[in-house]
């Protein structure tokens, strides 16, 4: 593998962290008594905290530096002195490990003290420090100056999707469309669960595929020596179940389909089916816009959702159309 010459740099500090005791792979369990977005809303001076996160910024004033620190909340602004975080006559922790060893990205716990600066900035001053993980490929360096406006984003859609992860860590934003998806599929087992539907799993590998029009993937049974299929769609099974005397079963199923790909079709894709017995297509209606209203709650705290210039209320009832 071809490194470079960052890579090769960290590579270089972390033998430098293993020759003074510090080894990052793995690092000793850390504990967290606290995160960055909650502690900044709920601030108070003089609190002991213990956090732990990505380093993604250092200003470095000689004895004495500030830091941001990022944890899966937000971020937190931290300041060590060195004389505070090596009382004794060893100063190496700060000039260097943190001054010379660590890197924007690499994962480090902090101990100390909150306190606000002369300008009014929430901040940790830190007692102590602990390397957690060393990151040896550089994080792409995002800048935003005085005006607001951003420079060198992380915004290639191809690089975007391939490297998520990475789009987390320079995008923060992007982590709302995660907790949105979770707390959509958390709601809707809460209304489903409360109706007395009952979450069921179905066969993933078919040995035919059916519930949809579609091409599926295709795979080999070694043992039964038979070809068997990823499933396109999940309806079958789950009308089986109602025949067998279900009242009510839905599923948030996976399925597959080896067919043409663009940004709004993925050959692997999430599907929830609901099926309950005695109901038409009023009742599904109806069903789905109330459940429609109570996911916008969920989210959005509101049944009002802005969307660009507009504002989609999911407040039921609907308007109907006839075909």
């Amino acid at each position: 593998m071809i490194r470079s010459e960052q890579e090769r740099q960290r590579i270089a500090s972390v033998d430098a962290l293993r020759a003074r005791g510090i080894d990052p792979y793995p690092a000793p369990a850390f504990p967290v008594t606290h995160h960055c977005a909650s502690l900044k809303e709920h601030f108070e001076e003089g609190v002991k905290v213990k956090l732990a996160g990505r380093l993604m910024s250092r200003r470095i004033m000689g004895k004495a530096s500030f830091a941001e620190l990022q944890d899966h909340e937000g971020s937190l602004q931290i300041y060590l002195n060195r004389d505070e975080l090596c009382p004794g006559e060893d100063k190496s922790m700060y000039n260097d490990v943190f001054k010379k060893l660590l890197d924007r990205g690499d994962f480090i716990g902090i101990e100390g003290e909150t306190f606000k600066t002369q300008v009014g900035e929430p901040s940790v001053k830190v007692t102590a420090l602990a390397v957690l993980s060393k990151a040896i490929r550089p994080l792409p360096a995002v800048k935003t100056d005085e005006e607001g406006n951003v420079h060198d984003a992380f915004t290639d859609p191809e690089l975007r999707y391939r490297q998520r992860y990475v789009d987390l860590v320079v995008n923060p934003d992007v982590k709302n469309t995660f907790i949105a998806r979770s707390k959509i599929i958390r709601k809707i087992r809460e209304v489903f669960d409360a109706k007395g539907w009952m979450e069921v799993d179905t066969p993933v590998l078919q040995s035919i595929p059916g519930g949809a029009a579609a091409r599926p993937f295709t795979t080999h049974h070694n043992a039964l020596d038979i070809p068997l299929y990823l499933r396109i769609a999940n309806e079958l099974y789950l009308k089986r179940l109602i025949v067998g005397g279900f009242d009510g079963v839905y599923e948030f199923s996976r399925n597959f389909r080896n067919e043409g790909m663009d940004r709004t079709h993925n050959p692997e894709f999430t599907v929830l089916e609901l099926y309950v017995a005695y109901k038409d297509y009023h009742w599904m209606m109806e069903t789905t816009e109330n459940l429609f209203g109570e996911l916008a709650q969920a989210v959005h705290g509101a049944t009002e959702v802005p969307l660009g210039e507009h504002t989609i209320n999911f407040a039921p009832p609907y308007a109907r159309v006839t075909m």
